[in-house]
């Protein structure tokens, strides 16, 4: 029985990473209510999933915390951009669907609109990922996350996948859109992440290799 409590556990672990998961998730939410601070919110999300459920440093809260406070103005001017990419978007992409319905032969540009809007989504995960992990201006944070999902695209298909993954979840079972957006963006950190290490400086490989090790021998003597 003791062991079945035992942190190491597989179980236990599964069952901390799911209600850590659907924690982040409800975070999230509340966050983004006000939607102009939706770009904070994701950006902590991102920092959360890849710091915290993945890595397992600092505690939930304080980690989407800091890094939601610390986020806050570049990652707002950053949302306020990609909502008005977004919205423009889906508003042509709203008309493209009207005017096929009334017999217009528009489907070709629907299909071209709704790809470039789901490319638009995939774009604010690695803008999220990009504020999360690297310091700059509002406009380097856009201009190289975007250059990153260019230099990448085996990756960058990896993420669009996982973006498309979660919004048919969503739609198909309802009920686990409270898991959903940890959910997404602890997925997409790895074929981002491993986008982020072809671009790294080598001194900053060797901390990141210190740390993985140091982390592996805090697991084996646990």
């Amino acid at each position: 029985m003791g062991r079945l409590f035992d942190i190491n556990n597989p179980m236990m672990r599964f069952l901390i990473a799911f209600f850590d998961m659907m924690a982040l998730s409800v975070l999230w939410v509340v966050f983004s209510l006000p939607i102009v601070t939706m770009g904070a919110a994701t950006t902590a999300l991102y920092s959360s999933c890849y710091h915290h459920i993945r890595k397992g440093d600092d505690y939930l809260w304080s980690s989407f915390w800091n890094a939601f406070r610390e986020n806050f103005k570049r990652s707002t001017l950053c949302w306020l951009v990609e909502l008005a990419v977004l919205a423009l978007l889906g508003v042509d992409a709203l008309i493209l669907r009207s005017l096929i319905v009334k017999g217009y032969p528009m489907g070709w540009m629907y299909g071209v609109t709704l790809g470039l809007l789901v490319l638009a989504l995939t774009w604010t995960v690695y803008v999220a990922a990009y504020a999360a992990r690297f310091n700059g201006t509002v406009k380097e944070v856009l201009r190289f996350s975007l250059m990153l999902l260019r230099a990448h695209p085996i990756r960058m298909l990896c993420v669009v996948g996982i973006v498309l993954g979660g919004i048919a979840l969503s739609l198909t079972v309802p009920a686990l859109v409270i898991l959903v957006p940890a959910t997404v963006y602890w997925g997409a950190t790895f074929p981002i992440e491993a986008a982020f290490l072809k671009h790294m400086r080598p001194e900053d490989l060797e901390r990141i290799q210190r740390e993985k090790e140091e982390s592996m021998e805090e697991s084996h003597e646990a």
